[in-house]
């Protein structure tokens, strides 16, 4: 039987294309976001593809999700924490306190709380155990200027990451990190990569940029690997981008 997957922001972006290199290898795939019409289109009527529109922010409708796919699937092998936001890009000092604790919703406690609805599952289905990756960024090891509220989340995550995956050893649960560096995405448009964006010395940059599929080619990777084997941590980046030597 198919192995089941559940897959966070997964409208758009990377998220949509690892849920769809996930169906295409066999999987089961939830899709799970806030727009029911991306979602949709991610599935394009794949007979294994439930879409699921939530909040992941929502701990009711984080457990709505999980409940769903526990009674269409009757288990978790994959949970891929992917859903993320970008706050405005502002000092400490200017940011504003919405615009921190979306970050903190989305970023942070949104893996907390699918991660605990996919370990609670993980550890009662026969047979026990499953993989939950998550995705951080290569903010998690170096900021870029004006982002305390991204960085500060994405820092969180690998703490998180470390404590899951160590937590779950008794229950055969792995928790891995993915750190993306400028696939192109909506969200990577936003910060300007295409058109300039602000670097540690004051100067913008036309960033170089790579494909979400080889993203998703790499998401597949962790996903792939037997029981007895995990990637605690990859990072993944376009060629020549700032990121080694950043600042």
């Amino acid at each position: 039987m198919s192995r089941v997957a559940v897959a966070t922001g997964a409208g758009s972006g990377i998220g949509r294309a690892s849920a769809q290199a996930l169906l295409g290898a066999g999987y089961r795939v939830a899709l799970v976001g806030r727009r029911e019409a991306a979602l949709a289109e991610t599935a394009a009527r794949h007979p294994n593809a439930l879409v699921v529109p939530a909040d992941v922010s929502d701990p009711q409708q984080v457990d709505t999700v999980f409940d769903r796919v526990v009674t269409e699937w009757g288990r978790v092998d994959v949970l891929f924490n992917n859903a993320g936001v970008f706050p405005v890009a502002a000092a400490v000092d200017e940011l504003p306190l919405d615009e921190w604790n979306r970050a903190l919703a989305v970023n942070l406690t949104a893996v907390m709380l699918c991660s605990a609805a996919a370990v609670r599952v993980m550890k009662a289905q026969s047979p026990q155990g499953g993989r939950i990756i998550n995705n951080g960024s290569i903010s998690a090891h170096a900021p870029r200027p004006l982002s305390p509220a991204y960085t500060a989340t994405k820092h969180a995550v690998t703490g998180l990451t470390k404590s899951i995956d160590l937590d779950g050893r008794p229950f055969g649960i792995t928790c891995g990190q993915i750190d993306i560096g400028n696939a192109a995405t909506d969200l990577t448009q936003s910060i300007g990569i295409t058109e300039g964006a602000l670097q540690a010395n004051g100067s913008r940059l036309v960033e170089p940029k790579f494909s979400v599929q080889h993203a998703a080619k790499a998401v597949m990777l962790m996903a792939e690997l037997p029981p007895n084997a995990t990637v605690n941590s990859l990072t993944i980046t376009a060629s020549g981008m700032p990121y080694v030597g950043r600042g």
